[in-house]
């Protein structure tokens, strides 16, 4: 069976978090100094990452001693994704939003811009007003929320997004850059 092009991200992404040295390898040949360090970090701390099954609106859950999420795995030609283009977007976001409010975890959304140099990767979660317990609402305070229109649809818009990379050195305690806190 043939792969189709979200399951290629799906799995790059999963061996990113993973500390695959192979796949990490291959993304930081295009990376500045700084985001192939970061990415780097993950050969000496890496998470446990499971592909989830089911239609929860997730992907991947990524585990480790500090930190766990589910994520849901987005990739586009287009810098802009609008889930009114496509309904089922927009119920799989309400339930990941629906699940992860219950469970107390923070639902990220990882939206791969293909053909791009550097750190194609960037980061999102779903908006919320409830409050997270613990890390997680450390990382609820710092990750892009989606933009959500008068109708109550998302956009994720790609340069909006907080890179992967920035994202890996903030959870592994390596901050390099000062403005993946600015909102």
């Amino acid at each position: 069976m043939a792969s189709t092009t979200g399951d290629i991200y799906e799995r790059e992404l999963k061996y990113l978090l993973s500390g695959d040295k192979k796949v990490i390898t291959q993304m930081i040949k295009t990376c500045n100094e700084d985001e192939s360090r970061s990415y780097s970090l993950m050969l000496e701390d890496p998470f446990l990452v499971v592909r989830a099954a089911g239609s929860l609106g997730v992907d991947l859950v990524a585990m480790r001693w500090d930190f766990s999420f589910p994520v849901e795995v987005k990739s586009s030609a287009e810098e802009t994704m609008h889930f009114s283009r496509n309904p089922r977007l927009t119920e799989q976001a309400a339930r990941m939003k629906k699940v992860c409010c219950k469970s107390n975890l923070l639902p990220v959304y990882a939206f791969r811009l293909k053909s791009v140099r550097g750190d194609p990767w960037r980061v999102f979660t779903i908006p919320t007003d409830n409050e997270l317990k613990g890390r997680n609402e450390l990382l609820r305070k710092i990750i892009p929320k989606m933009e959500v229109t008068s109708n109550g649809n998302y956009i994720m818009r790609w340069g909006d997004g907080m890179k992967l990379c920035d994202f890996i050195s903030y959870m592994s305690g390596d901050i390099i850059s000062e403005d993946i806190f600015e909102e």
